[in-house]
């Protein structure tokens, strides 16, 4: 598992450089050239996406952790289904408008979610949010981890929407709005009970797990989000 999220980090890393962020390209969408896939890779590349818009929640935009059998929604997948719909528009798959809408169903979700420290009947804390979700009630799953690296991975998802969707109008403006809400709530100051490393998690029953994110890892992430957070910034000694 450990291998699949480094490189579903890479691909949301590499697509991430694909997008225009000069904010004087808002309200100009120009539609960018699609490598050149094999046969097979682009196959690949369909189903995997028909896995992210076929099996997420309409409603809330929950992706579940896994298919056909019945699961808890994972809230790294939709970090990953936020990616991937604009790919999915890039490749005419879907339409810009049905990617717009089921991405600002999305963050609308996240967004307007009960936070709180009680065990139950919320959807994260700080701004952080629960490694599962459960796919009917959108709350905390059993008793699994507030967890920063899938925090992390949600919210890449989330400023990739932002870069994407830039055009002047009032669907795409509150994507913007929502995305930047949702970054500068993240309490990353708060998720360092042993600084300057970040803990890997919290739960209401017992406080912060015992473990910190170091070294090379799916972890870069987690820092460079809390390094360049314009809220809650973490101290450069982080990064050592």
């Amino acid at each position: 598992m450990g291998i699949l999220r480094r490189q579903a980090l890479c691909l949301l890393l590499l697509a991430s450089c694909a997008v225009p962020t000069d904010p004087s390209d808002r309200g100009i969408h120009r539609r960018l050239q699609p490598v050149q896939l094999s046969p097979l890779l682009a196959e690949v590349q369909r189903r995997a996406f028909l896995y992210f818009w076929e099996t997420a929640d309409p409603t809330t935009g929950l992706v579940p952790d896994r298919w056909p059998t019945p699961s808890f929604a994972s809230i790294a997948a939709v970090g990953f289904a936020l990616t991937c719909y604009p790919i999915g528009v890039e490749r005419g798959w879907i339409t810009r408008d049905q990617a717009r809408d089921r991405t600002l169903t999305t963050l609308r979700f996240f967004a307007h979610g009960p936070q709180g420290p009680e065990s139950s009947g919320t959807i994260g804390y700080k701004g952080f949010f629960y490694h599962f979700l459960d796919m009917t009630s959108g709350t905390r799953f059993g008793t699994v981890e507030l967890s920063s690296v899938d925090t992390a991975l949600l919210l890449m998802g989330v400023r990739f929407a932002a870069r994407y969707f830039r055009e002047d109008t009032p669907e795409e403006a509150e994507i913007r709005t929502l995305a930047e809400q949702l970054t500068n709530a993240t309490d990353w100051r708060w998720m360092q009970p042993r600084p300057p490393r970040i803990a890997m998690g919290w739960k209401p029953e017992t406080g912060f797990l015992p473990a910190d994110w170091w070294g090379y890892n799916e972890a870069m992430v987690v820092y460079l989000l809390a390094l360049g957070s314009p809220t809650y910034s973490v101290g450069p000694e982080a990064w050592q």
